[in-house]
């Protein structure tokens, strides 16, 4: 078993590696699909140490006593090394995989239900100290000839200049004053899609701020492209709807302490699965949960907006997730399936979601105690998921389900807000259309009750079940009156194909009639044309990745 989790780990961190070279190189495609070997490395890591555990226990495999005994080898094993958290998942997750465990069970799983302190990043430093002797320009300096790359850099004098201008500018509002102590960079460096990522901090005594150096490569070299020093536009790189990065973290929590020192309310379970961990990050969001259920005692409720025709969808009111169960039928005019739903799910999770798909964590098992549900959402799941939901006298087992972050939706937020934040979330939910489409993504459903809003004003679509490539698509323009057929009487009528999509009509049903449509045509009039879609999906098939960034325009160096 420990085997097993050590090539994993090994072949993460040289994947993790690899990203530098695609970077400098400009392999973006290669990139892509790196990352999405490296998502199938864990299950095929499981599976291997499945496989070679039944070759080597035979009937033994499924003993209780033996998994106890294994446990406490196991432990024994890990307790030096400095992935210690991650070891220990590896093992449930091969432990569930085995015996198809309910619930928990201590025995055989390791389990911690009680508080976790995180280190602060300043135990054994994971990252570089710059300090200020002089003036910001000759830290700055210091901190871009740290950190090389094998391309050159294609202006790192004009770089540094700008950056330490803008440093200064910041504290100055901040602070009142310029001056700092150093500051701090974390060892290694971040890649995702187009990006590389510098991320550090400045400290001044007590006092920390961001800063984080967002790098490009183009055909001149290694360009800063923008310096981010506010939590909220850092918070946003590290985004729930954002891919994973890939990083080489030699001491994984200590570099989780060190980020939620500049992301204080970023969820230690996003961090990790930022980091490309995501069976750990579902583990500490996991116990997080039944931390807060033994500290509770509101009850899971129908989750607001409108009520799904494909999932059941329910919250408990003092905690930000949602938790999504499939129904068993799906009334009309939902043609899909639980196997298409499933599909969706799984594309988002290897796709680019390029900040607009908020990130699903899929659990199986779960076990509540009954009287922790509200009335309503107990009948409504016994009577459309009882294929995933056994109820009994006394508990709740959830044998599938997806989890979310919580999100006010879109259609409620927009009428209970000021106008001109609805005003924003119009031209929100236009841009979020047009990053998809950028991605290859459409979204299928596009009715706003299928969108959310962040608490960074950021508009997201979180409702699956229709989701599909954009090349799957036929975008066509409505036939005039002499091509359609058998037309009499003014009516019109002409075939129509399960992939084929009109985008005149978005007009008649995506905003009720009034300012916010009007806004919305106004704001994006391209998103009508069929000349937007086919321009969009003809890029996708010659290959093209667009540049979508994770921060606000006026945040980049911008000198071109």
């Amino acid at each position: 078993m420990l085997s097993a989790f050590a090539q994993y780990m090994t072949d993460f961190r040289a994947m993790s590696r690899a990203a530098r070279g695609w970077f400098e190189q400009r392999q973006w495609h290669e990139a892509q699909a790196g990352a999405i070997r490296r998502l199938d490395l864990y299950a095929q890591a499981v599976a291997g140490a499945r496989t070679a555990l039944k070759a080597a226990l035979g009937a033994q495999l499924h003993l209780h006593e033996v998994w106890e005994g294994m446990k406490l080898a196991y432990a024994r094993r890990i307790a030096d090394r400095v992935d210690e958290e991650l070891a220990e998942t590896f093992f449930n997750s091969v432990t569930r995989a085995v015996l198809t465990t309910m619930g928990v069970d201590a025995k055989i799983e390791f389990v911690w239900f009680d508080i976790e302190i995180l280190p602060s990043g300043d135990e054994l430093p994971t990252y570089r100290t710059f300090h200020r002797l002089h003036d910001t320009r000759e830290v700055v300096d210091a901190v871009l000839d740290a950190f090389t790359f094998s391309v050159p850099w294609a202006d790192k004098e004009g770089d540094a200049r700008e950056v330490a201008r803008r440093v200064d500018t910041f504290l100055a509002a901040q602070w009142s004053y310029s001056a700092f102590d150093a500051i701090e960079v974390a060892e290694p460096i971040f890649y995702r899609n187009k990006g590389a990522y510098l991320v550090g901090r400045i400290r001044r005594g007590i006092r920390v701020v961001p800063f984080v150096l967002a790098l490009m490569s183009d055909e001149d070299g290694i360009r800063v492209d923008a310096v981010l020093m506010e939590e909220d536009a850092v918070s946003m790189v590290f985004s729930f709807a954002r891919s994973y990065f890939f990083v080489d973290p030699v001491r994984p929590v200590e570099l989780i302490g060190f980020l939620r020192s500049i992301m204080p309310l970023k969820p230690v379970a996003e961090l990790y699965i930022a980091l490309g961990f995501v069976k750990h990050g579902k583990t500490v969001r996991y116990r997080h949960l039944y931390r807060h259920l033994d500290h509770s005692s509101d009850r899971f409720a129908e989750a607001r907006g409108i009520k799904g025709m494909v999932m059941i969808c329910f919250t408990l009111p003092s905690y930000d997730i949602v938790f999504k169960v499939i129904r068993d039928r799906f009334a009309a005019p939902k043609k899909t399936t639980r196997q298409l739903v499933q599909q969706s799910y799984d594309l988002v999770f290897k796709h680019d979601r390029v900040g607009r798909l908020i990130d699903a964590q899929e659990f199986e098992h779960l076990r509540f105690r009954r009287d922790r549900f509200e009335a309503g959402i107990l009948q409504e799941l016994m009577e459309e998921a009882s294929s995933s939901v056994t109820v009994t006298d006394d508990e709740v087992i959830i044998h599938h389900a997806y989890t979310e972050r919580r999100l006010n939706p879109l259609n409620v937020y927009v009428n209970e807000v000021s106008k001109e934040k609805a005003l924003a979330a119009v031209e929100e939910y236009g841009a979020a259309l047009k990053d998809l489409a950028s991605a290859n993504v459409f979204a299928g459903d596009l009715l706003i009750k299928n969108f959310g809003v962040t608490r960074h004003g950021r508009v997201v679509f979180y409702d699956y079940d229709e989701l599909c490539l954009l090349d799957a698509c036929r975008f066509r323009k409505l036939p005039s009156y002499h091509e359609s057929y058998g037309s009499s009487e003014g009516e019109v009528s002409f075939f129509v194909d399960d992939n084929d999509i009109f985008p005149e009509e978005f007009r008649s049903f995506l905003w009720p009639a009034g300012p916010l449509r009007d806004h919305f045509e106004k704001s994006h009039p391209d998103l009508f044309t069929v000349e937007f879609w086919r321009r969009m999906q003809a890029q996708s098939k010659a290959g093209v990745i667009s540049d979508v960034f994770p921060y606000p325009y006026e945040m980049r160096l911008v000198r071109r």
